[in-house]
């Protein structure tokens, strides 16, 4: 699984390179040009390094939430990428665990991300749970459209529960 000599560093950046390193220069790595959606950047990045190589990243951003009557402050998970020949070894689960306890750090209690249907059995087993596949609304810059990928969150405090009601994200997606 995770080599011994993998562990995770926090990145003053993420450059388009470092996407590079990782991917091998995949165009869109993440699958999300074709959302035709503006994205925001992250503030905060995390990575893993192998034998001097970025193999691993994920993003993070605070972003503001209404879910029915209620607003909330979330983490954002946003970027999650692992080197192609290096998936299924626990190296996304370092990242994002990474970003997580960065977040809980910071006294946010919920986590937020978006990906495609076939990537949700990865973030359950890291203990993200998936929002109802309603209409969830993120800001654009011409404002508020339907998100095409599926919304998941995780506790990231004891006792922290997702309200009920319609989810608007009250930036651009992360």
């Amino acid at each position: 699984m995770i080599s011994m000599s993998a562990s995770v560093i926090p990145l003053a950046q993420y450059t388009k390179a470092e996407r590079d390193e990782i991917t091998g220069g995949a165009v869109d790595p993440s699958r999300v040009a074709a959302t035709g959606l503006t994205w925001l950047d992250k503030e905060v990045h995390f990575g893993v390094k192998q034998q001097g190589r970025l193999v691993a990243h994920a993003g993070l951003v605070e972003v503001p939430v209404s879910v029915g009557a209620v607003r909330l402050q979330v983490a954002g998970l946003g970027a999650v990428i692992v080197a192609p020949g290096l998936r299924g070894q626990g190296l996304a689960r370092l990242v994002v665990t990474a970003a997580m306890d960065h977040a809980r750090g910071l006294g946010i209690e919920r986590g937020l991300l978006f990906c495609w249907p076939d990537l949700i059995p990865l973030y359950e087993r890291m203990g993200w749970r998936a929002l109802p596949d309603d209409d969830v609304q993120v800001q654009q810059p011409d404002g508020p459209v339907r998100m095409p990928l599926r919304a998941m969150w995780t506790p990231l405090a004891d006792g922290a529960e997702w309200p009920a009601g319609q989810v608007r994200l009250l930036s651009l997606p992360m």
